[in-house]
């Protein structure tokens, strides 16, 4: 985002995100209650799987949802990033809680195996198709608002896309079921889909958990950061002591800069603020600005990593 832009605008925007991410809550949510309900009736497990995937979409976008709420709340006293860690622990919990509903489904797919269950092919192939309908009108939603790329939006959208394959999955099921009766199809692809849900809850797991364990984003290559920035940036001699962790999907960053004495100290800092959101779209970086070259134990280790960038002459 630049700071040129009509601050209206961007919030416009942002309202935008929040209509497409409820209308495609409400929709997925919805449906997703159905098909449980639906699984119950036609004793399909497919559906079951399918009503799991739902619930990472919706889960995936009540956390876009709630990100976009509490990125407007103002940060408070006690909580000076806000409250957007609340979406990275909810969506860790979610996660968990997908892997046990993997679980279950999984251990009744193989018990189903061996004793088939009868299976209403054509109540199943009716609530596959509508939840299929209600993906496709989701996708639809959230893909209208790709003018604007938030990250939240795309991941859900990602999500629902994931979705439509497991609504397919049952559809298969169904027709195999009503052509052939053949039930132990419906079990095979309730494996298939709840292999979809997992690696969405696999994702989730790993990026949360990076989150709160202050990890850098994976997209951030600290190293090359320092050389991209000496590079850049003629006056930077040495880049120490640099940490960088997000707190609700934003990057924040402090370190530590040995530079050339400048003539303008406020104008080099502005420069290095610029290359941080331009190269790395950091917009909260804290930067010392230190003149004399590092010393003591931490730089030493600071040179271990990063080979022999500079070697101090006494």
């Amino acid at each position: 985002m630049s700071h040129g832009q009509d601050p209206h605008s961007h919030a416009a925007a942002k309202d935008g995100n929040a209509r497409r991410l409820q209308l495609a809550f409400g929709v997925t949510a919805g449906f997703m209650v159905i098909e449980a309900i639906g699984s119950v009736i036609s004793g399909s497990l497919a559906l079951l799987a399918d009503a799991g995937h739902m619930l990472t979409d919706s889960a995936a976008l009540l956390f876009a949802l709630l990100a976009v709420h509490f990125a407007r709340r103002p940060p408070g006293g006690r909580h000076t990033f806000g409250w957007l860690r609340l979406t990275t622990i909810a969506a860790f919990v979610n996660a968990i809680a997908l892997l046990f509903i993997i679980i279950l489904i999984v251990w009744e797919a193989v018990k189903r195996f061996y004793t088939p269950q009868p299976v209403a092919g054509a109540t199943m192939m009716v609530i596959a198709v509508a939840g299929l309908l209600a993906n496709i009108l989701a996708f639809w939603i959230l893909h209208r608002g790709s003018e604007e790329k938030n990250l939240n939006v795309r991941a859900a959208a990602l999500h629902v896309m994931g979705d439509l394959l497991g609504s397919v999955g049952a559809i298969i099921a169904a027709v195999v079921i009503m052509t052939t009766g053949w039930t132990p199809i419906d079990p095979i692809l309730s494996v298939l889909v709840s292999c979809l849900v997992l690696r969405s809850a696999w994702s989730l797991l790993k990026e949360s958990l990076n989150e709160l364990l202050e990890g850098a984003p994976r997209t951030i290559d600290v190293a090359a950061l320092k050389r991209n920035m000496r590079r850049s940036l003629p006056e930077v001699r040495d880049v120490h002591h640099v940490h960088v962790w997000l707190v609700g999907e934003k990057p924040l960053m402090t370190l530590h800069v040995q530079v050339v004495p400048p003539h303008d100290h406020d104008g080099l800092l502005d420069k290095i603020h610029h290359f941080l959101e331009e190269q790395y779209q950091i917009e909260h970086a804290t930067v010392q600005m230190e003149y004399q070259p590092c010393s003591g134990p931490e730089c030493r280790l600071n040179e271990a990593h990063s080979g022999h960038e500079h070697h101090h002459h006494h």
